[in-house]
């Protein structure tokens, strides 16, 4: 008795053509090939960046001074001028105020710069479209130039900011000499480092803003959750990758900061009182010629920017994983 293939079925010893060959080892993804991919860009880097630092390191247990700049070999120290920096004081009293100033103006500068992010998002096209290109221009200016305008601003013959707190009844204002206090100086430079990195910031968080769910700020406006609590229990969490980066670049930058402080340095202040670690190596290395030093202190200003910015490193890493 004969039997009839169903119809449709396909034939016997034939596979139709939607139906999958189980059979088939599928094809393992190679997974050398992230690794030659990222090749090209570890070369670059390691002959890029791994020259500078190695002199830095080798140069940092030599004694690397005036005589050797014109052709004396450097003689091998060992640890001589790590002991020497950390019996210094006044590394130290460079370290926390490099501390203090870079946590300062990371915060103010998130702070500030998330402010803007939320108003963008808030904003029609039009407003929104002027306020970025505004936080581009400023940006995009020159730090030399920036530096001008801002020296100009708070000089003490004929700034911008004396006149007009005279303006307003602050007689105390008149000659008032806002880089020659250490205090002041920091507060000015302060000002001018967050003015310089807000964009960046703002652009950044607005970025990471535009990827919550309208749905969800919308249900929860219809649940009955205030603006502070989806900032708080929605907007911050979705957006965390992003502040992490923020903050951890900003730290970075913050920490190393050297154009503003040595400009403003320059237009008239002491500069042993208001060293930061980048003013501070500039001035072992190229003031007292002492390169042996300043290559020991930047390797220190190294090791302190690995840690200081490690527990947002370890948390990148676990949000990757």
């Amino acid at each position: 008795m004969s039997t009839t293939p169903a119809v449709g079925a396909p034939p016997a010893g034939r596979r139709g053509a939607g139906t999958p060959h189980k059979d088939r080892p599928t094809r393992p993804v190679g997974r050398r090939l992230p690794l030659l991919l990222i090749l090209p860009t570890l070369v670059l880097l390691v002959v890029a960046l791994g020259y500078p630092i190695g002199w830095q390191l080798v140069t940092s247990f030599r004694e690397f001074g005036l005589l050797q700049q014109f052709g004396a070999p450097p003689a091998w120290v060992g640890l001589d001028n790590y002991r020497s920096l950390v019996t210094d004081p006044e590394l130290w009293q460079v370290v926390v105020r490099s501390l203090v100033f870079c946590v300062v103006t990371a915060v103010l500068t998130v702070l500030v710069g998330g402010a803007l992010a939320i108003l963008m998002n808030a904003l029609d096209r039009l407003p929104r479209l002027i306020l970025q290109v505004s936080l581009l221009l400023a940006w995009a200016m020159p730090v030399v130039a920036s530096m001008t305008v801002w020296i100009w601003i708070v000089d003490w013959r004929r700034g911008l900011l004396n006149w007009l707190l005279t303006r307003v009844g602050v007689e105390a204002a008149q000659g008032h000499n806002w880089l020659s206090q250490p205090l002041s100086f920091l507060a000015v430079a302060c000002v001018i480092v967050v003015w310089m990195s807000v964009p960046f910031v703002a652009l950044s968080i607005y970025a990471g803003l535009t990827q919550v769910s309208a749905e969800v700020i919308e249900a929860a406006t219809i649940d009955g959750a205030s603006f502070l609590q989806r900032l708080r229990h929605i907007i911050l969490p979705l957006i965390a990758p992003v502040l992490s980066i923020v903050i951890l670049l900003q730290l970075i930058w913050d920490l190393r900061v050297f154009t503003q402080i040595k400009v403003l340095q320059d237009a008239g202040s002491v500069a042993n009182e208001t060293n930061l670690l980048g003013t501070y190596v500039y001035q072992l290395g190229t003031g007292k010629g002492d390169f042996g030093s300043a290559s020991a202190v930047s390797v220190f200003m190294l090791v302190l920017t690995v840690a200081l910015s490690w527990y947002y490193v370890r948390s990148l890493m676990k949000e990757d994983s």
